[in-house]
């Protein structure tokens, strides 16, 4: 079977329907608004049957614009924990997003009494969380544990799909939820020990399967399309942007950032952090006999990068539209000494201080808006230099030629002409400014035979725009100054740099 492919395209603050054609375009987009709630400072939550049926409008629609399709892929904002009832469908409580930091106390017991490495945005104790407070203790849940399922957006979409034949989710969304070991032969599985100590269930966690290859039928939709690939929104990205081969690189910068280098089929020692604070990650895994392709790759985040472009536009006000942040940088040559750290929330990789705060330092009388705007990109493409330097750090034999960036800020060329400064590599501007929808796409249907090769692949990548870096003599001084500035927001609220999870 070949043909286009539906994508069920769900982020942090919206969805989005698409039809992929064989050709690598895209057609028959259809996007809802999906924002979490935030009843407390920290929570972060939302309503699964209003995502269900938000699912099902889009889709729906596509389908009637773009006509059918051969196969259906799913992506979706990892970690994001939903536990319902099989018999109704009707979720046992709020579903909680990535972002959720309800359980910070949960996963430092878990590492003072378990050993247990989790952090709050995964899912391992978001579902014990749900369990406690919306079913009860052990007995409560072991009383009714055969109508109970976890899944992440992937899993729950795929139920949706399915009208509830599908329990599932593919091994690269396993491995980031907290609860998955590694096993010999490379691919992720539920780890035991880890759901014991936390009190979940092993009857109520989805089934593993490949992130392409067919799992089941829509049967929500009109023609039943199968269901062919379910992947992470940061592997979709990187499949959508070609980065089929060892070494290749992509930064996706929305409201944070993520970058993404493949590594290959060898799998990697621990799920858990590494020394330059980065993490291993399934990039993906195709189906095979006897056992699925397992793909790797090492993922490094910043826990801010749009945002600063927000906080320029609604706290400062002194930018009209995010837009208008690239005209107003490219007004002045450079900054004028002014350097901005973009740690409104913290500092991820390498350092991993949630207690650093942005900092804007060098300014003088004469500093005006546009050094502070300039200051502000060129902030973030330093944290995007950070992210690509620590994987490299801890991958002594990667060396990553180029990176291909996607997200927002993806079309800010003062942006990703800074990027390409700080970085010292050539940056590769993807055609559309979400390519997850693009990776879902061709996981399935390479499942399906849309494309039957990693190679077909690598040739539909068209970038918008290939930014070449500028001098490095400039570049080591400007890094220089940077660890600096980075020094100066470390640990500023001591409690928080505390915290290691």
């Amino acid at each position: 079977m070949s043909g286009s492919v539906l994508v069920i395209d769900v982020g942090t603050s919206g969805l989005r329907s698409a039809v992929v054609r064989p050709d690598g375009s895209v057609n028959g987009l259809h996007h809802r608004a999906f924002v979490p709630s935030t009843p407390f400072a920290g929570l972060v939550e939302f309503d699964a049957l209003e995502m269900a049926r938000l699912v099902l409008e889009v889709t729906r629609l596509s389908i009637a614009d773009a006509g059918p399709v051969a196969s259906v892929g799913i992506t979706n904002q990892r970690a994001s924990t939903i536990v319902w009832h099989r018999s109704t469908g009707t979720p046992i409580g709020p579903a909680l997003g990535w972002q959720d930091l309800r359980t910070v106390g949960e996963c430092i017991m878990a590492k003072l009494e378990h050993g247990l490495g989790l952090a709050p945005n995964q899912s391992a104790t978001k579902v014990a969380w749900l369990l406690k407070n919306h079913v009860g203790d052990d007995a409560a849940v072991a009383a009714i544990v055969d109508d109970l399922a976890f899944g992440t957006v992937d899993t729950w979409i795929a139920w949706t799909l399915s009208r509830g034949s599908l329990h599932v989710t593919d091994h690269g969304n396993a491995a980031v939820t907290g609860l998955c070991e590694i096993t010999a032969d490379g691919g992720p599985r539920w780890h035991r020990r880890a759901c014991e100590a936390l009190g979940i269930p092993m009857e109520i966690l989805p089934s593993i399967v490949a992130s392409s290859g067919v799992i089941g039928h829509a049967t929500a939709l009109e023609g039943a399309p199968p269901i062919a690939a379910l992947a992470g929104d940061q592997q979709a990205s990187l499949m959508g942007q070609s980065c089929v081969r060892p070494n290749m690189a992509k930064c996706t910068f929305g409201t944070g950032g993520m970058m993404n280098v493949l590594l290959g089929t060898g799998a990697p020692d621990t799920p858990e952090r590494s020394g330059h604070g980065t993490f291993p990650i399934v990039a993906w895994s195709r189906q095979q006999a006897p056992t699925p392709e397992v793909w790797w790759a090492s993922e490094a985040i910043m826990l801010s990068a749009g945002t600063n472009i927000e906080w320029l536009r609604d706290d400062l006000g002194i930018i009209a539209d995010a837009a208008e942040s690239d005209t107003v940088a490219a007004s002045c040559s450079d900054t004028d000494g002014v350097m901005y750290v973009p740690a409104l929330l913290g500092l991820g990789t390498p350092s991993w201080d949630y207690g650093a705060r942005g900092a804007l330092l060098g300014l003088t009388r004469g500093s005006g808006r546009a050094h502070v705007v300039r200051a502000v990109l060129e902030g973030v493409a330093h944290r995007g230099a950070d992210l690509l330097e620590a994987i490299e750090a801890d991958h002594p034999a990667v060396r990553v030629p180029e990176i291909r960036v996607d997200g927002g800020m993806s079309r800010n060329r003062t942006f990703v002409q800074a990027l390409a400064d700080a970085t010292g590599r050539p940056v590769a501007v993807s055609p559309i400014s979400e390519a997850t929808t693009l990776g879902a796409g061709y996981l399935a249907g390479l499942a399906t035979g849309t494309w039957s090769t990693l190679d077909e692949i690598a040739g539909l990548w068209r970038p918008l725009s290939i930014v070449e870096p500028r001098s490095e003599v400039d570049r080591v001084r400007q890094r220089a100054k940077w660890a600096d500035a980075v020094t100066r927001a470390s640990g500023w609220i001591p409690e928080l740099s505390s915290l290691d999870f």
